[in-house]
């Protein structure tokens, strides 16, 4: 490789960079190939997370999280050599959300520096959303305590779900088309369909959600998914 004259890192300063690829193998795809390029980043700090996608829009999900980006270019770019097509990606970043004000420091790390995948969740789904800017409902227009108030509900509607669901909200204005990334890790289908329909109800997403494409599928071992 020919060294960069812009650095050797792109390091996040607080957080971890967050790489969603869903592929498809190509009829020559290098399954070894692919899980070495996995293994290549994990050595370099990475996590990667890999499930088995339902439907025509992906066959397999890998969702890495790393301090650095160059960790998760190099991990694209040598699944998509080894003849894993990139159909769809997301980028982001590990946040803590403005509304989390006075939550302890375990939880806003567990936020940043999440341990995935979860012990017992091994149900997938992932979906980019974004709060609208219309006229009759303008989320950065709203006052903080209003928005407050209703992440509040939110945050309330999503505990119900506790010991059924993991959710990881990752950040993405001016990364990616959305400015959020949502992964969920759930105990089975039924408990993703639960609480994606009953956060639908909180005012926050009623009024003011915008959703994209859902990616849903099962944790496994790459090599029982290629």
């Amino acid at each position: 490789m020919i060294a960069s004259p812009y650095g050797e890192s792109m390091r996040v300063e607080t957080g971890l960079a967050v790489l969603h690829l869903f592929g498809k193998p190509t009829p020559g795809v290098d399954r070894e190939g692919v899980i070495a390029a996995v293994k290549a980043a994990e050595a370099e700090e990475a996590q990667v997370i890999t499930a088995a996608m339902l439907g025509h829009k992906a066959d397999v999900a890998l969702m890495a999280l790393a301090p650095d980006w160059r960790t998760l270019r190099t991990l694209q770019t040598g699944v998509s050599r080894a003849g894993l097509d990139i159909v769809d990606s997301y980028v982001s970043i590990t946040e803590v959300s403005e509304y989390a004000k006075g939550m302890p420091e375990h939880m806003l790390n567990a936020r940043l520096y999440p341990a995935l995948p979860p012990d017992g969740l091994s149900a997938f789904c992932f979906y980019p959303m974004s709060k609208k800017r219309e006229a009759h409902a303008n989320w950065f227009a709203t006052p903080f305590d209003e928005r407050n108030d209703m992440m509040r509900e939110h945050g309330g509607s999503g505990r119900k779900f506790a010991g059924r669901i993991v959710q990881l909200v990752t950040g993405s204005t001016g990364l990616d088309d959305y400015e959020w990334g949502v992964t969920l890790f759930g105990d089975g289908p039924e408990s993703i369909k639960d609480v994606v329909y009953t956060l639908r109800y909180d005012k926050g997403s009623a009024l003011y959600g915008e959703f994209g494409a859902f990616y849903v599928g099962y944790l496994d071992y790459l090599e029982n998914i290629l």
